[in-house]
């Protein structure tokens, strides 16, 4: 037994032996042989520091450069790595409140102990230098290197959009980290993936004191910053800054399109904001004097805007009746100042000559001509339920009351109902063609947005077709949608066009058009003036136009809040638009301050 037991006692001090032995060998080659762990030794750690790629750059159809980069710090932290520091020093530096510095330091603490996260971001050029020299007294807090955006101009705020930090579910994700930035409006966050490029990662050496001694292993484990790619837009921005000028002091919207291919040529919401105020460190504080606003200028009206279409949707309602084999376009209707129908009820119309046909009655727009032309397309059919489903199909093709899919994350679809609210409104079996004659003249229960007013447009431009509206032109070493070059044909055939561009033209060509005080000598406009009844106040100016007649070059429709009639204010800044695009000068320098000038928010 005693021989067992001495036995089992030389084992187990022959294995302790022979780990001591491997432990002796390994200290050895670590302290004696291997340079690198005594370096990592001396210099303490081996901090892995993301390498933020810079942002693609955003350019206008012309190359004109709208968004570039700059250079800028970060305050990073590791809770892990921090240790007891003066914090109303740090305050000091980076211009936080205590409670701010704490609050910050325990989001970190609670995203992670162990990951790096944004502790203050973009700091000043003076701020991060002094805070370099001071990194030492801040264990666990370093400085990385990045970039933000330098808006070249002060203009298309609501296109390109502006950058935030991450919400909580992406900052876990596997590209993002706490206190990243990403797009959250217009461009940057439509192409957000494109833009943002790819993160690259570096390795450096620190001593006790927190300061970078150099690259492990002379970079040999590092990964380099991949630059996001560059954008080229559909914009003239040019031509964005002047219809923003045009629109300033009021409230209101306009898209203009090239009709032979969709591009958005310019994008405007009003009021506005400079894009320069989302950057930079005051970026929260702007937010949030921009988002209390009572006059909105966060708010895309151009996207999200929805208003009746008016008097412009009779250019709608006559190419349906012309399909449909409803309307002689030779027939005069006699106007008396109104159109009686059901319980004496009368839809009153404006001054004009009394004989209209369907040409000049789109020229006067005469409101007796299209409850007329209303009331024969419904005849037509075995019941109301029949014919408004016809005339909805139709109406949607030209795009109203759907998403246009356009490269823009926000937007409104507007509201074409069914038949079904109409049983709901007025009980079912209840309705018919004179109960909803308003939507005849575009008001009612029909809504739509801007951008929708300006592909409608673009579609009589082209006799009947469309490109999806879009703003991006070219993306570096990619392709854009193949969906933005495909041709979308409405449900009307070409032939029937004509006859109402005809007397579109004639809208600013015949001293009875309702917009002739707005022609522009030696170009060939086609236009649609309309006023948009609002329960809440005056009724809106809206005009669509395209010009040339032949040709088409630029499609435009144009919102003024509360500003009167279509030939008051719309009509003026869509012709103005028109002539600077086209022939880049304006002939009508007193209308153009006129319009430049007026001020119809504080009127």
């Amino acid at each position: 037994m005693n021989n067992h037991l001495q036995s089992r006692r030389n084992v187990i001090k022959g294995i302790f032996l022979i780990v001591v032995i491997i432990l002796i060998a390994k200290l050895f080659y670590i302290q004696i042989i291997n340079s690198q762990y005594k370096r990592s030794a001396k210099n303490n750690a081996i901090r892995p520091e993301v390498q933020q790629a810079a942002r693609g750059e955003i350019y206008d159809r012309n190359g004109k450069l709208i968004v570039s980069n700059k250079a800028s710090k970060d305050l990073m932290v590791i809770p892990r790595e921090v240790v007891e520091f003066d914090t109303l020093r740090l305050c000091e530096l980076t211009e936080l409140s205590v409670k701010d510095v704490r609050t910050k330091l325990k989001d970190a603490k609670n995203y992670s102990k162990y990951i790096e996260s944004v502790f203050s971001e973009q700091l000043p050029f003076q701020f991060s230098l002094q805070i370099e020299e001071e990194l030492n007294f801040f264990k666990g807090f370093y400085l990385r290197v990045n970039t933000s955006r330098d808006y070249n101009v002060k203009v298309a705020a609501h296109i390109i959009g502006f950058l935030g930090e991450v919400d909580e579910e992406k900052s876990h994700e596997k590209y993002y980290t706490k206190g990243d930035l990403e797009g959250k409006t217009g461009i940057e966050s439509s192409y957000e993936k494109q833009l943002r490029g790819k993160k690259g990662m570096k390795m450096v050496f620190v001593d006790a004191l927190n300061r970078t001694q150099g690259s492990y292993e002379n970079g040999k484990h590092d990964t380099l910053a991949v630059h996001g790619k560059n954008i080229t837009t559909t914009l003239d921005i040019d031509l964005q800054k002047y219809s923003e000028q045009l629109m300033q002091n009021k409230i209101g919207a306009i898209v203009s399109i090239e009709p032979s291919t969709g591009e958005i040529l310019t994008l405007v919401t009003s009021p506005n904001y400079s894009p320069k105020q989302m950057t930079g460190r005051a970026r929260s504080k702007n937010y949030s004097l921009l988002y209390n606003d009572v006059n909105k200028p966060l708010f895309n009206r151009a996207l999200n805007g929805t208003y009746p279409p008016a008097s412009p949707l009779k250019i709608v309602n006559s190419l349906i009746a012309l399909q449909e084999g409803s309307v002689n376009i030779h027939n005069h209707v006699a106007c008396n100042g109104g159109f009686e129908f059901g319980n004496n009820k009368i839809m009153r119309c404006h001054e004009h000559p009394n004989l209209v046909n369907l040409k000049s009655a789109i020229t006067v727009s005469c409101n007796t001509y299209f409850c007329n032309l209303w009331e024969s397309f419904y005849s037509k059919y075995n019941s109301v339920y029949e014919s408004y489903d016809v005339w909805k199909e139709h109406v949607e093709s030209f795009g109203f009351g759907n998403y246009l899919n356009n490269d823009f994350n926000s937007g409104q679809k507007g509201f074409i109902p069914e038949s079904s609210y109409f049983d709901k409104y007025y009980r079912k079996g209840r309705w018919k063609s004179s109960t909803i004659l308003s939507m005849s003249i575009g008001q009612g229960e029909l809504l739509c947005t801007p951008i929708q007013m300006a592909n409608l447009t673009s579609i009589i431009a082209n006799r009947g077709f469309y490109y999806i509206p879009h703003v991006i032109k070219r993306i570096d070493n990619d392709t854009i949608p193949a969906k933005f070059s495909k041709k979308y044909h409405t449900s009307i055939d070409p032939q029937h066009f004509k006859i109402v561009i005809d007397g579109m033209e004639q809208v600013l060509e015949n001293i009875d058009g309702t917009a002739f005080m707005s022609k522009v000598k030696g170009i060939s406009i086609c236009g649609k003036t309309g006023t948009a009844e609002n329960p809440h106040g005056d009724d809106h100016s809206i005009f669509i136009a395209f010009a040339p007649k032949e040709n088409p070059e630029i499609a435009i429709a144009v919102y003024v809040e509360n500003s009167g009639g279509g030939a008051t204010w719309a009509a003026p800044i869509a012709t103005l638009i028109i002539e600077k695009y086209l022939n880049n000068t304006i002939t009508r320098p007193i209308l153009e301050e006129k319009m430049i000038n007026g001020n119809l928010i504080n009127k």
